[in-house]
């Protein structure tokens, strides 16, 4: 017996015992949880299967129009927007990084958390600040008329802000923080020998920078970059304030305002092959290419100080994207929010605050839900299916908002039509829209691309978990749900919190789906803003932006903090 046992194991050296107490553990697993990950990936797939259906049943016969008059131009400008935005927020996103980590200079520690608060003010109502800051009828041309003594435009040169050029400017301005972000997190978790021995061997500090600092961080700079990209994809109310049309907004036209579905859904699919095209650039960027420290001892980060000019360079690098993403802005809000005296318009506030917070506390719910189920799923179940489910399921946050509300809405309607229809049949009951006339729709596309947002953090949190817990609590009888509800949510609940949190925000400042997706006569404070910017009613629309702005600026700053901490031995 005891012979057969030492061989036995000695044919199964290779493989641990917990780990084939893992294995059997896994096969005993109830496939309700691989069901209901398929479940989620499906719905995540949903909306690009009906634009997909629906572009190739619209006829072939529409194709020609749109390469004629709307494709080429929206196309066009999509790309020249993208490319304008991401070279921008490079540039500003990684030197600014690259100065607040590697230099000392007055000011620092509060410049690196003012650099990523632009983040927390949406594009459209940066858009709205500055086409009134700058606009024909704005502060900033009527002073240089007064003073100037100019009496038309024909008098004067000045850039329009409602242009190709104006739109990047803006989304370059509130989107860099995502850059600065991604660069700050790699050259904080950067060797400090690599670049003493770049120093050593002659390299400037510049030098060092170009030639070490960037290509070690070329993984988590096309990371960022890509986020501001897929963001530039999204951006419907900025581009349409500003008369830019990209696809997004020729979305919206071709489907509201032109009456036709089907070209809609052909240019959402247009705009679904430029998605899959930064996913492959995005992946191809960064490749297989990752670095590894050789020791678990971290030195603290060697500042270099500034003093004199080069000092105020650096305050100055530093404090222009604060002042022209979040600064100013702010200060025409707060303008217009201080003359707001609408007493009508008190009430229609509060509703659509009432509006965004409930919506926003029932997506969040739902995402925190969803990614739950598919972390401890992947965790407990694992093979190259669930992996694939879960990777499936994440990928929500590239889609469009309008690709999302348009590919929501076919089978949404459909479904909605067919139970009103066998309702009548059955019982003569008609039961109207229940989910595209309801916060069913809004709730559901936003848990669809919010679910990324939130899977992230809670995969986090659930990397900490010791799987000697879940061998324990098995040992002991704990089904796998028990293990989950007793073991797991305890001690998710800092991810979990983040996680809603992270949604919660998210899902305040939302336009393209939102406008698209709301029931009739349901405000949001993202539409509230919309509708009255469309009327030119800025003073109105002040104190709803600033709101929104405003509940933004606590997750930010909790973001910013975690990766300013996230190297040992480093300060901030």
């Amino acid at each position: 017996m005891q012979s057969s046992d030492l061989s036995t194991s000695g044919r199964t050296g290779r493989f641990p015992a917990h780990g084939r107490g893992s294995w059997r553990a896994r096969r005993r697993v109830s496939p309700g949880w691989a069901i209901a990950v398929g479940i989620i990936a499906g719905l995540v797939a949903l909306p690009v299967a009906a634009i997909a259906v629906l572009a190739l049943s619209a006829g072939f016969e529409t194709w020609p129009h749109l390469l004629r008059t709307i494709l080429p131009g929206a196309l066009a400008t999509t790309l020249m927007v993208m490319a304008g935005v991401a070279a921008i927020t490079l540039v500003v996103g990684a030197g600014t990084a690259w100065i607040i980590t590697m230099y000392r200079f007055p000011g620092r520690g509060l410049l690196d958390r003012l650099l990523v608060i632009p983040l927390a003010v949406p594009t459209y109502i940066a858009a709205y600040c500055y086409v009134d800051l700058l606009g024909y009828a704005g502060p900033v041309q009527g002073g240089l008329r007064a003073f100037f003594e100019w009496r038309t435009p024909r008098d004067y040169w000045f850039p329009d802000i409602r242009s190709t050029t104006g739109a990047i400017f803006l989304l370059a301005s509130v989107l860099y923080p995502y850059v600065y972000l991604a660069a700050r997190a790699s050259f904080v978790q950067q060797s400090i020998c690599v670049l003493e021995v770049a120093r050593t061997l002659g390299r400037t500090p510049w030098g060092t920078f170009i030639s070490v600092a960037l290509p070690l961080a070329r993984p988590a700079l096309a990371a960022g970059v890509a986020l501001v990209l897929m963001e530039c994809l999204n951006d419907l109310g900025a581009v349409q304030h500003l008369g830019v049309e990209t696809l997004s907004a020729a979305l919206y036209a071709t489907w509201l305002q032109r009456s036709s579905l089907g070209g809609a859904a052909q240019i959402a699919l247009a705009a679904l092959a430029v998605v899959l095209i930064l996913f492959a650039i995005e992946r191809h960027a960064r490749g297989r290419k990752q670095f590894h420290h050789t020791t678990g001892r971290y030195r603290s980060i060697p500042f270099s100080e500034l003093s004199g000019w080069w000092a105020v360079g650096a305050i100055i690098a530093c404090l222009i994207p604060v002042v022209v993403g979040f600064v100013l802005p702010c200060l025409v809000l707060a303008y217009n929010a201080l003359h707001f005296t609408d007493d009508a318009g008190w009430t229609a506030l509060w509703r659509a605050a009432g509006n965004s917070m409930l919506l926003a506390v029932l997506a969040a719910a739902a995402t925190v839900v969803l990614a739950v189920i598919l972390a401890y799923a992947r965790r407990i179940v694992g093979g190259p299916f669930m992996r694939f489910a879960v990777r499936l399921a994440g990928v929500g946050y590239a889609l469009p908002g309008t690709v999302l509300a348009l590919g929501l809405l076919i089978p949404l309607a459909a479904l909605d039509n067919r139970i009103d229809a066998i309702s009548r049949a059955l019982f003569g009951l008609p039961l109207g829209l229940l989910m595209t006339g309801t916060l069913f729709a809004l709730v559901l596309a936003f848990a669809i691309r919010f679910l990324a947002v939130s899977l992230g953090a809670i995969e986090a949190g659930m990397e900490r978990v010791s799987p000697n817990l879940d061998a324990a609590a098995r040992t002991l009888g704990s089904t796998p749900f028990a293990t989950m509800v007793h073991v797991h949510l305890p001690l998710l609940l800092p991810a979990l919190g983040s996680a809603g949190l992270l949604v919660f925000v998210d899902a305040m400042k939302e336009l393209p789906a939102a406008l698209l997706l709301r029931p009739f006569n349901f405000e949001t404070l993202a539409t509230h803003v919309y509708s009255l910017a469309s009327l030119e009613l800025f003073e109105s629309a002040g104190l709803s932006s600033l709101l929104i702005v405003l509940v933004g600026l606590l997750p930010v700053l909790a973001l910013h903090q975690a990766i300013a901490s996230g190297r040992s031995g480093s300060s901030s």
